[in-house]
């Protein structure tokens, strides 16, 4: 279900794989030693399984493979799909013991088995329902990756909107000045946000947060020192131009130039400029 972990760097999945198997699975095992497995097959169509890792059991420090897959609706095929996964990796990786986690994230009671019991069959994985998680307890650990993985709880009452400006504001302030932590952060929480089809409510409150927290950026408050330095209006003026092309140019991947420019009050004409001798043409 998180069919766009492909273009993300992969230290976020693994990250999130840690995250799911020890926050949320509560598996014991070394998070240095995680390491994660390509499983992409051909046959009629392309599938991936959605996570596939080789890791460590922190006491015993024997070895497995762990696949955790996430659902966000009842599938009645999917102890068939998860079958097809066991089969598909046992394949690729002959010998290694392999632990199966379902991790159901819909609204709806979970109705789906954990198996297949049949007459020459019995195959069985394990099934977390995210709707007897505790969402407020993972808000509470106040950590990045427990309030990361909160975005996959159900809500109950409260509107999603909030919850998701809640999540983006906390992960703002805890990481403070780091912002390729925080970007790293909002990748995985972009990932996990499509199993909840919550990608847009996203980028509409971090579009708003960056801009209330604009002039707070080390970049435009330098700009600003700088202009004061000169002592003059034109070395202030001068200074606050530095500011916001320096913001401009950290935002000319992430947003549209119209955007950058409602954001920065940049023009349009400087911020194609910026694009063009960055070589960020769209």
């Amino acid at each position: 279900m998180m069919g766009k972990k492909d273009i993300i760097s992969k230290d976020a999945i693994k990250r999130i794989a840690v995250d799911l198997a020890t926050i949320l699975l509560k598996l014991d095992i070394d998070p240095e030693s995680l390491e994660l497995l390509e499983t992409e097959k051909q046959r009629i169509e392309d599938r991936r399984a959605d996570l596939v890792a080789r890791v460590q059991d922190s006491e015993t420090h024997d070895t497995y493979l762990l696949h955790i897959e996430i659902q966000n609706s009842n599938d009645t095929k999917i102890p068939l799909r998860m079958l097809r996964y066991h089969t598909d990796i046992r394949l690729s990786w002959k010998g290694e013991p392999l632990h199966q986690y379902l991790i159901y994230i819909g609204k709806e009671r979970l109705t789906m088995p954990d198996g297949i019991d049949e007459l020459g069959l019995r195959y069985h994985y394990r099934i977390l329902d995210m709707r007897q998680i505790d969402c407020e307890a993972l808000l509470k650990q106040d950590t990045p990756d427990a309030l990361v993985l909160a975005i996959l709880c159900d809500f109950k009452n409260r509107p999603a909107k909030d919850v998701v400006h809640y999540i983006l504001t906390r992960l703002k302030k805890l990481l403070k000045d780091d912002e390729s932590g925080f970007r790293r952060y909002i990748g995985m929480l972009e990932i996990l946000s499509e199993n909840r089809e919550l990608q847009e409510t996203i980028k509409e409150v971090e579009k708003m947060l960056t801009q209330v927290d604009i002039q707070k950026l080390p970049s435009y408050q330098l700009g600003m020192e700088q202009g004061h330095e000169e002592g003059r209006e034109e070395g202030r003026e001068e200074g606050r131009e530095e500011g916001k092309l320096q913001v401009a140019l950290k935002l000319l991947g992430k947003l549209q130039d119209n955007e950058i420019a409602e954001t920065t009050g940049l023009g349009l004409e400087a911020i194609r400029k910026l694009r063009e001798e960055e070589g960020l043409n769209n």
